[in-house]
């Protein structure tokens, strides 16, 4: 069962409810709550049959395991990334050893100056960007 229900648990929990409501009124209460029961297998029914005429055929294709958002451990993904070795083209790499060069040399020029350190890719007349309705 779900929920870490057992018929144990279920059939203490209907024994317990039997003595709460009493004899009198066991019978309404067990036919309101086949009602409910009945009324919530209806909702689920319609709202299959809704998603697969919205979504098409298509719906049973979906593997939905793969969706589920338990299975992502953020350290496993991390990992994964750190250890993939993604093979990078020759002129990505020479622009990002330039770069990183043309850092190294500011970076350098800053300290020795005391100047504050500007991103090389923004300047006056390309500032980076600024969102107002984040501050």
């Amino acid at each position: 069962m779900e929920f870490g229900l057992t018929f144990e648990k279920i059939l203490l929990i209907g024994v317990i409810a039997a003595v709460i409501i009493g004899p009198e009124r066991l019978p309404k209460a067990a036919e309101a709550f086949a009602k409910f029961v009945r009324r919530a297998g209806e909702y689920l029914r319609d709202t299959k049959s809704r998603m697969r005429d919205e979504l098409g055929p298509e719906i049973d294709e979906v593997d939905w395991r793969k969706l589920d958002p338990r299975q992502y451990d953020p350290r496993r993904i991390i990992r994964d990334a750190l250890l993939e070795e993604s093979p990078a083209p020759a002129a990505a790499v020479s622009v990002a050893t330039a770069s990183a060069v043309q850092a190294d040399a500011s970076a350098t020029s800053a300290v020795a100056s005391r100047a504050p350190r500007v991103r090389p890719d923004f300047t006056r007349d390309s500032p980076p960007p600024f969102d107002a309705e984040a501050t």
